[in-house]
């Protein structure tokens, strides 16, 4: 179970509104306010009723625009509005738009937030609709939650004389504020909850889990995901993603904090890093991705990269007496040893994806991402960071080290692993990608930490229409000569109903009914009748439905893959990471080198369907330690086609799940 973090907000003007209008007067002028950037607050309460085609319902021209309208039911794109469809399978939205100038990007102008009304308790009667511009964040509230946001650049431009007005009976009465007012959070009466960590999501329409940061300390595991919006599409296509922060003692229950890195600035942009500890202090190290949104020379970039090239070690950068917009690596630290983060408002290196550790030999090192590379030392978090490797790992989107046993492994990211002997120096490591000894499995940025017990555990995200996604979490098995597995934990999978035998044994050819949305199958395989044998699982839709997928195993050749299936037989080989295939998309692929299969071994598929995915998850694991996992766009399973081939399946069972994800 997810305990949420459930806040209602609270908006107490400290003075009169700017401007008001009613049902009986619903027009009316305005002075501009005297500093836009200041921000406004617009409290509006509507009477939402069904309606057809699209209307505005409240305007200030060449500033905002409030509607309501049909959206398209296949239509996902940004917002995921049919996530949340009316019983009639129709999407009404409800959606502001603001009109922002800036000198930088003029072209950056129409900035929208929306809901399905779907998602609305009652969607339909009275409600209070806040629209909230602060400057960094464009939000609106619905009945004190805050149910979408953007983050602006620029600002409205306001005429020294405005107009606004209502146009029908929608808007029952609104108030203008200026300046904006300042929120309150109260705790909601009920904490929310989710029914699991596994696969999970952010609430909301189009929330979703970004690069993923892993730590275990003082008995907590800390999972640290970058929150995303509209896959990567939220401020104008920079992202504008920041770390939001969820934890466990025990692996059952989750708790969700207060975000560890908010956007509080417009140059705010966010990206990868890795939590550590350093002096005993709970610290999470981060980019600013700043030069999205303002070019290099306008940052502190060009100064970090001159004093590290005069002093072949970094300085430290601070904010209040750096010139230019902060840029590269900085860190924020937690006030009670689990959340509660404050950023330092330092910048520590100009990469800007920076993978900060503490090594078993109680070094501070990081692994340099994103316009920098190697691996780079410190006796200090805030400067005096000078490299030790200047060529290894290259760098890319993200590296992630850790230790197991007698081995050293760098991650790379999507597609990237090394490993050496923990005794041997950085220049041993091994490509483990290029022996075809990889574990990545559809899992994006994986993270991986060490937790009780001296298990690993791996974290990472799986897209789902793009940038962004679903969280997965994996155990990892460790051979004895250093090759890593993975298997699904047993403490986080969804529970399931009582299983249901298909068949006892499947041979040939058999097609079985689904009856659930979501499910677990299982089923055993038995190789050494035939050593060159190999089944396949096609998940086909249910009636009427689009897509398919084809699970297909070959022991003999120990590889499995996910392909879209062939009418008829066997779906074409498809390609594993080594021989160029992309695992990271979690489309068509495959997996080399299966660990168990050479001996009688278990197969289990968990299919995960629901609106929001607007499709279907198919993760499965083989023999208890390889695991891989697809996301099918527009397939809803309802039914399961068996093929082998000189193998037998034993005791096939189907169990629906309990609490299928919303």
């Amino acid at each position: 179970m997810v305990h949420l973090l459930t806040l209602l907000w609270l908006f107490e003007p400290s003075a009169a509104p700017w401007s008001t209008l009613t049902a009986q007067a619903p027009q009316a002028g305005f002075a501009a306010p005297a500093n836009p950037t200041n921000g406004f607050t617009l409290k509006l309460k509507v009477d939402l009723q069904p309606f057809t085609g699209e209307k505005r319902i409240l305007d200030i021209p060449q500033v905002l625009q409030v509607v309501l309208r049909q959206h398209n039911p296949l239509d996902r794109r940004r917002q995921n509005y049919p996530a949340h469809k009316m019983p009639d399978g129709s999407v009404p939205v409800l959606e502001a738009n603001v009109v922002l100038h800036s000198v930088e990007h003029p072209d950056w102008a129409d900035m929208t937030v929306g809901i399905p009304l779907a998602m609305l308790r009652e969607p339909f009667g009275e409600h209070e609709v806040v629209l909230q511009f602060s400057g960094p964040q464009w939000t609106l509230y619905v009945d004190g939650e805050l149910l979408d946001n953007d983050f602006p650049l620029g600002y409205p431009q306001w005429a020294a004389r405005n107009s606004w007005g209502l146009a029908d009976g929608t808007v029952r009465q609104a108030a203008l504020h200026f300046p904006a007012i300042k929120p309150v959070s109260t705790e909601a009466k009920s904490r929310g909850t989710a029914p699991g960590i596994q696969y999970w999501t952010p609430p909301g329409h189009n929330n979703w889990v970004g690069d993923v940061a892993t730590l275990f300390h003082k008995g907590r595991y800390h999972v640290f995901y970058l929150y995303d919006r509209r896959h990567h599409q939220s401020k104008f296509g920079c992202g504008a993603h920041y770390f939001e922060h969820l934890s466990t003692t025990d692996f059952t229950t989750w708790t969700e904090h207060e975000a560890a890195t908010p956007l509080e600035e417009q140059w705010e942009c966010i990206g990868t890093g890795t939590p550590f500890v350093f002096k005993d202090q709970l610290c999470l190290s981060y980019g600013l991705h700043t030069t999205r949104v303002y070019p290099k020379e306008r940052t502190t970039l060009p100064a970090q990269w001159d004093y590290l090239n005069q002093n072949r070690q970094t300085g430290p950068f601070k904010r209040a007496t750096t010139p230019g917009f902060p840029a590269g690596s900085t860190y924020a630290v937690s006030s009670d040893g689990i959340s509660r983060f404050r950023k330092s408002q330092v910048m520590f290196h100009p990469c800007e994806n920076p993978s900060v550790y503490t090594d078993p030999e109680g070094r501070l090192r990081m692994l340099a991402n994103f316009h920098s590379k190697g691996i780079w030392q410190s006796d200090a978090v805030d400067g005096g960071w000078r490299c030790v490797s200047p060529d290894f790992p290259p760098g890319g989107d993200c590296t992630f080290f850790f230790r197991w046993g007698r081995f050293d492994y760098i991650i790379g990211g999507f597609t990237g692993l090394w490993y050496k002997p923990a005794a041997a120096p950085d220049s041993s490591y091994e490509d483990a990608v290029r022996k075809g000894l990889d574990f990545y499995d559809g899992l994006n940025v994986p993270s991986i930490s060490e937790v009780a017990g001296g298990r690993f555990l791996m974290a990472g995200w799986i897209p789902i229409h793009g940038w962004g996604g679903n969280l997965v979490i994996r155990e990892l098995i460790q051979l004895p000569e250093g090759r890593i597995g993975s298997k699904w934990m047993t403490e986080i999978m969804p529970q399931t109903e009582k299983p249901r035998a298909l068949a006892p044994t499947v041979a040939g050819t058999a097609t079985f009914q689904a009856d659930a949305r979501s499910f677990l199958l299982t089923f055993d395989v038995s190789p050494a009748a035939a050593r060159q044998g190999r089944l396949g699982v096609t998940f086909l839709p249910d009636n009427g439905g689009q897509g398919s997928c084809e699970l297909q195993i070959h022991p003999a050749e120990r590889r499995a893959q996910f392909s879209a299936g062939a009418a008829g037989g066997f779906a074409g080989r498809e390609k594993s990471l080594r021989e160029g295939g992309a695992p990271h998309s979690v489309g068509n692929y495959a997996i080399e080198t299966l660990i168990g299969v050479d001996r009688p071994f278990t197969v289990r598929a968990m299919v995960i369907g629901s609106d929001k995915l607007g499709g279907s998850l198919v993760d499965v694991e083989i023999a208890g330690q390889r695991t891989l996992i697809s996301y099918r766009q527009d397939l809803t399973v309802g039914k399961l086609a068996f093929r082998t081939e000189g193998i037998e399946l034993k005791n096939v069972e189907i169990a629906p799940m309990k609490s299928p994800l919303r």
